[in-house]
């Protein structure tokens, strides 16, 4: 990967529906350029291109972080039962305090009780789960800056 895969990344992440032309444009290489670039990035798994829903927009009223102590050796299968889960946005294995981090969204607070009773703790492995509610986002980006 060199500057210009870096560029076009970067312009994708501002507005994941830019036109090659745009790129292109944007870069000084050809449309073409842009066209065999991007499907190289695509097809070597550096880039995804899709779209990523606001889901306080979509009714999801009630977002939160949920950190999960597991049984020792059992943070994968805790993680991969959890990542089935509708609610479960983002699902992630992690060190420290917590095994594993859920980010959940759910019509409500009672809805979030709900999921942490009868989705969240049924589950073999899970230990102890400690739940942050968002109270505001005050940033939200989705990769990293190049």
């Amino acid at each position: 990967m060199d500057e210009l895969d870096r560029k076009i990344i970067s312009l994708l992440q501002l507005d994941g529906r830019a036109s090659n032309a745009k790129i292109a444009r944007e870069v000084g290489v050809s449309e073409g350029t842009v066209r065999r670039r991007l499907r190289r990035l695509i097809q070597d798994d550096v880039v995804k291109v899709i779209a990523v829903p606001n889901l306080e927009k979509l009714g999801y009223a009630t977002t939160a972080l949920i950190g999960l102590q597991t049984d020792p050796g059992k943070s994968d299968a805790v993680a991969e039962e959890i990542a089935k889960l509708e609610e479960a946005h983002y699902v992630a294995i992690t060190t420290g305090a917590y095994d594993v981090f859920i980010w959940a969204g759910l019509e409500s607070a009672e809805s979030l009780g709900t999921f942490l009773r009868t989705k969240i703790g049924v589950i073999d492995g899970v230990r102890r789960t400690e739940t942050f509610v968002n109270l505001a986002i005050k940033k939200r980006t989705y990769g990293l800056v190049l």
